[in-house]
């Protein structure tokens, strides 16, 4: 019914192609970096849990199972935050905000490069870097919002 409806709509639009575009990923241009900075305490948790595994007892089906859960969800979390704050950059940061923090593209860049490291290594000095990164970032996308 409701396809009916829209194809009869279609039809009084010469205009329309048939395709539908969007000016940016987020079209409602509601923008948050809160995700990108909760998927990078996700790499950090991870990160701590995999050091934390107890491989004394040499490899087992448990131990093997936990360390590829914790590296799936490391390597997911890294990858959802450089996207999150990749669609902030591109997206949403403008001329003037680089004018004001005319470093801004150094630090996303940098965030990203960690973020990428953090997705092939275990460290919790990057992990943790990588989030802090991220939460500077953030926090110049709030100043901009004010």
């Amino acid at each position: 019914m409701i396809n009916k409806i829209i194809k009869s709509l279609d039809k009084l639009n010469p205009l329309y192609d048939g395709d539908a575009y969007a000016h940016c990923d987020i079209p409602c241009g509601i923008y948050d970096p809160r995700d990108a900075i909760q998927a990078a305490q996700t790499v950090v948790r991870m990160t701590e849990l995999m050091e934390e595994l107890d491989v004394s007892g040499g490899p087992s089906p448990s131990l093997a199972n936990s360390m590829m859960r914790y590296v799936a969800a490391k390597e997911e979390h890294a990858t959802k935050a450089k996207n999150d704050i990749l669609v902030i950059w591109t997206d949403y940061f403008k001329p003037e905000h680089l004018e004001k923090y005319p470093d801004l593209h150094e630090k996303v860049w940098n965030a990203c490069k960690l973020g990428s490291y953090v997705k092939v290594n275990v460290d919790l000095d990057k992990a943790k870097e990588f989030k802090s990164a991220l939460e500077e970032i953030g926090n110049i996308f709030w100043e901009t919002k004010k």
